[in-house]
């Protein structure tokens, strides 16, 4: 298998970890993984960038542009800065909720993401758009949408991965008293992504 998954978000939101969790699940799996972070001032709000490469053609940890097969994208605004890597029919999973950066508490913008979301869905026709609130609303955690996110990828079967292997790296991975929440996260994940219609790559 050759799959490069592009992740971005912002400091706080789970990105290096989600990132971690394909790439254990992918070595678990017998598959050679190539993975390095982008992370910045990511401790202050900033920009996160994970690049994970799956399969022997990989002889870079770092995405090229328009190759990366899927991105995962923890905030709007980061995903139309991380869409130039992302590779022709291919796959955006998106959370509809922005982070406001510093400057709207001094300054106020107007960004509520919507016009990234507008953008994205015009450039790309396969974008899942999941309401991170929503989700972490229901499971009780606001912590939980790095996981739901690789559900939904999962439910489009666009990751490459099978829902046992993510699951598995979750035990592994989680401590035990986040495990049931991680799980639900995932789930819930699981049925939006298996809700959406992703056109094949061979269109």
């Amino acid at each position: 298998m050759n799959k490069d998954i592009l992740l971005c978000g912002v400091g706080g939101q789970g990105t290096v970890l989600a990132s971690k969790l394909i790439a254990s699940a992918f070595m678990n799996c017998g598959e050679t993984v190539h993975s390095a972070e982008t992370i910045g001032m990511a401790q202050r709000g900033g920009s996160v960038t994970s690049h994970v490469r799956i399969g022997e053609k990989a002889y870079s940890p770092l995405i090229p542009f328009h190759s990366a097969d899927i991105i995962l994208a923890f905030e709007p605004a980061e995903a139309v800065r991380n869409l130039p890597y992302l590779k022709n029919n291919g796959v955006v999973i998106v959370n509809s909720v922005p982070v406001k950066p510093v400057v709207e508490s001094l300054v106020n913008t107007g960004y509520d993401g919507k016009e990234m979301l507008e953008y994205l869905q015009k450039k790309c026709r396969n974008t899942v758009i999941v309401d991170a609130e929503k989700i972490c609303r229901e499971i009780g955690s606001a912590k939980v949408f790095n996981v739901a996110i690789l559900g939904v990828a999962v439910g489009i079967a666009k990751l490459g991965l099978s829902e046992d292997a993510v699951l598995a790296e979750i035990e592994k991975s989680v401590k035990e008293r986040f495990r049931e929440m991680n799980y639900k996260a995932f789930t819930k994940g699981k049925q939006i992504g298996e809700d959406y219609e992703i056109e094949s790559d061979a269109d």
